[in-house]
């Protein structure tokens, strides 16, 4: 192979990635901004100010690198499963702990920053309440499930054609038949 050849090679993956990573990043930012924006309407019912989309930010493009890492390294694939919707709940289940872990590891590299001990970091994890945590997970996981699920099926259906599926005008004869 020539110099040239793999230089376009690795200018293409390069291209390929960091789309990928915008569109991940965008999406999380999305859904973690809606989440935020519902906490904050809570709050503000109790007398509580309470905004933090700069946070949302912060935290869709941190955790949209370790997906598309994730999404390299093959995360949560199981070999000889040919079902999609195993594929996709293997990997939610896989891409969701990923992220839970990280954002644990987070608070705590917050909490070192800040003066806390480990334990204190892990106890002011969703105000330490445990069931709050539990649903945070369950959320991220959730917030995964199109996510992959849209990935899985433009794996299936061949690279473009799920996008081209979903922004094409409907044909003549899809028209007839409405």
């Amino acid at each position: 192979m020539e110099p040239t050849a793999t230089k376009i090679t690795v200018v293409r993956w390069a291209r390929h990635e960091l789309i990928e990573y915008i569109v991940i990043a965008a999406y999380l930012y999305i859904c973690f901004s809606a989440l935020i924006l519902y906490k904050a309407t809570i709050l503000r019912a109790h007398g509580i100010e309470y905004e933090a989309l700069g946070l949302a930010l912060i935290k869709a493009l941190v955790l949209g690198k370790f997906i598309v890492i994730a999404n390299t390294l093959r995360l949560g694939e199981l070999s000889g499963v040919d079902r999609p919707i195993l594929k996709i709940l293997s990997k939610t289940l896989c891409f969701g702990l990923l992220l839970v872990m990280l954002s644990v590891g987070e608070e705590v590299i917050v909490g070192l920053i800040h003066g806390h001990t480990t334990r204190e970091s892990l106890g002011e994890i969703a105000d330490g309440y445990l069931p709050q945590a539990f649903a945070v997970g369950l959320l991220m996981m959730l917030i995964l499930i199109p996510y992959i699920a849209f990935r899985e099926i433009s794996a299936r259906l061949g690279e473009g054609n799920l996008v081209k599926l979903l922004i094409a005008r409907a044909t003549a004869a899809h028209d007839a038949q409405a």
